[in-house]
């Protein structure tokens, strides 16, 4: 009961935020020796640093024929599109899902399903705002193709936004990966795109909430792409 109370205040926070937890908080300690508001603004960014590095653990979803939100944020994209070169999937357009991570959503990146990596390649590129459609083709990127059991892929892109500079993926080729499993993180505001081979279709709308590894964002075999309503 206790430990899910602390984990509930205080979970747990990625590696790769450790570093920079600990600056802010020494920043911070330095700064109440210069003035008492300045500690506090100190501890306000050292709070929101921790925060932003969270790494909760996720109920991820085990029925078969269903793809999960590889980040937290919105949709901002739900569209067909030629995926990135660096896939190896051709010109065809395939279904396309974005998903928009601003600076206070979780920014670990979870697998959309099960399987394994047949490609992980990065791309250099530019830094426009995440939830601009040129950025999915001109910013900085690392792009994951996953197979699935059946022999389905699934092209998941992380991008760079206008802030998020360093782009970690975990993961490389023969990895094999569990659906929802941690493989990479996005610092400071990014978004994920993730390309569908023909039998999914979208199961989300524009401005839809995701949470990684737990909403679904894509279904197997549906007669027809689902309509929303807001209410």
């Amino acid at each position: 009961m206790i430990n899910d109370m602390l984990k509930q205040f205080l979970p747990p926070i990625h590696k790769e935020g450790m570093r920079f937890v600990v600056i802010f908080a020494v920043v911070t300690i330095l700064l109440a020796f210069l003035s008492e508001t300045l500690f506090m603004i100190g501890l306000i960014l050292t709070a929101w640093c921790y925060y932003f590095f969270r790494n909760p653990d996720r109920n991820v979803i085990q029925s078969e024929g269903l793809a999960v939100s590889p980040a937290d944020g919105v949709v901002c994209a739900v569209d067909e599109a030629i995926p990135p070169a660096e896939l190896g999937l051709g010109e065809a357009k395939r279904p396309r899902i974005g998903v928009f991570m601003n600076v206070f959503n979780c920014h670990v990146n979870r697998a959309p399903i099960a399987g394994t990596v047949v490609k992980s390649e990065y791309h250099a590129g530019q830094f426009f705002n995440a939830s601009l459609d040129k950025a999915s083709t001109k910013n900085e990127r690392h792009s994951i193709l996953i197979e699935d059991q059946a022999g389905d892929t699934f092209g998941v892109v992380q991008i760079a936004g206008l802030v998020a500079r360093r782009i970690v993926c975990e993961v490389t080729e023969d990895d094999v990966l569990e659906r929802g499993e941690r493989f990479g993180i996005i610092r400071f505001g990014s978004r994920v795109d993730i390309y569908l081979p023909e039998k999914m279709t979208p199961a989300v709308a524009i401005d839809q909430i995701m949470v990684a590894g737990e909403s679904v964002i894509a279904a197997e075999n549906l007669s027809s792409k689902p309509e929303f309503k807001a209410i």
